[in-house]
């Protein structure tokens, strides 16, 4: 009998300790585990920041934080790890320490990637190299699931629901501010990616409040405030400011309700797909870094990247500038988001 035989598999940790698009890009994966070992319980290990995207899903039975590094966090996670006697581990997010915490943990069957130095810790290893940027993240995330016998759906749907108690709260919360039909902006990346210029995200919100007659909603984190600030303070009246201000179910609450929502490659993007917003997303001419990989996976949306023809810096790698980013137009975003805006939903 295969040691991944549904009768064998009663316990499954997925490990997603990274940022929110990747936990957000890794959902469809906990549908596939559900349907393949309908009877085992799933955990998902994630940061506490990012709890809220996969916690009271009716596909896994707990979740688990990962809250810091350190050897001595390792022992504390091995020991945890053995006492909930784990059958399968799958690590979509390749890293030492938690292949070697899955091992120490003596989990029988640890899934990962085949082309890291570590990669004799996981006994199924997938051989795909994601830079390549070959298939989008999703679509790689769930093929570490086909070693374990799943069945890959085509197509796969990323999709997130939003509690109802929080979508009546942030339907609410948008009639005391006065707010109708509107678009989101969330002009921050955390760092994640080239970012547009924070002078285009100003113009594209008071030429969109003119074409489309509609309120601009600006999101980010709390370390993005004096960004959004910024866009707010340029582009009143009409503009609302809750960087900073909302959970993630929050976030998404707001996002399911937006006429269009418009960002760089980052988190609340593949948010905002996922509720079933019509989404725009700023990308570089980078492969790895590429729509191709990492854009929105839903079929509202369009992509703009950046041309890099005629810049000296740009040789189809990561450089420190972001000159292509500035040759993406306000009007082509405009004109992208109209188009967006004016979808039927």
């Amino acid at each position: 009998m295969s040691r991944t035989a549904p009768s064998r598999i009663r316990r499954i940790l997925l490990v997603r300790t990274d940022r929110i698009g990747d936990v957000v890009l890794s959902l469809p994966m906990l549908p596939a585990l559900r349907r393949r070992f309908p009877d085992a319980s799933v955990t998902v290990l994630v940061r506490p920041y990012t709890a809220d995207l996969v916690r009271n899903r009716p596909d896994i039975d707990d979740v688990m934080l990962w809250e810091g590094e350190g050897m001595a966090r390792v022992v504390g996670y091995v020991r945890r790890l053995r006492e909930r006697s784990y059958d399968l581990c799958i690590l979509p997010y390749p890293r030492f320490e938690l292949a070697l915490i899955a091992f120490l943990a003596g989990i029988p069957v640890r899934v990962g990637t085949g082309y890291r130095w570590y990669s004799f810790l996981f006994n199924e290893r997938v051989y795909e190299h994601r830079k390549d940027a070959r298939r989008h993240e999703a679509e790689y995330n769930l093929n570490l699931l086909r070693v374990v016998g799943a069945d890959v759906p085509v197509p796969l749907q990323v999709t997130l629901t939003v509690p109802g108690d929080v979508q009546h709260a942030m339907d609410a919360r948008l009639t005391e501010l006065g707010v109708g039909d509107f678009i989101v902006l969330h002009p921050g990346s955390g760092g994640s990616a080239r970012d547009w210029p924070v002078e285009h995200f100003t113009e594209l919100a008071v030429r969109a409040k003119g074409r489309l007659g509609c309120s601009v909603v600006l999101t980010g984190s709390e370390h993005e405030r004096s960004l959004t600030s910024a866009i707010a303070g340029a582009a009143s009246p009409g503009v609302v400011d809750l960087a900073g201000r909302l959970s993630l179910l929050e976030l998404a609450a707001l996002y399911s309700r937006a006429r269009a929502f418009a960002a760089n490659s980052t988190g609340p993007l593949h948010i905002a797909a996922a509720v079933g917003a019509p989404v725009l997303g700023f990308y570089p001419p980078i492969t790895q870094c590429s729509p191709a990989r990492w854009g929105p996976y839903t079929h509202r949306r369009r992509v703009l990247t950046g041309d890099n023809a005629d810049c000296p810096l740009c040789k189809g790698t990561p450089c420190r500038g972001a000159v292509c980013m500035e040759r993406i137009t306000v009007e082509r975003a405009l004109d992208a988001l109209t188009e967006l805006y004016h979808e039927p939903r």
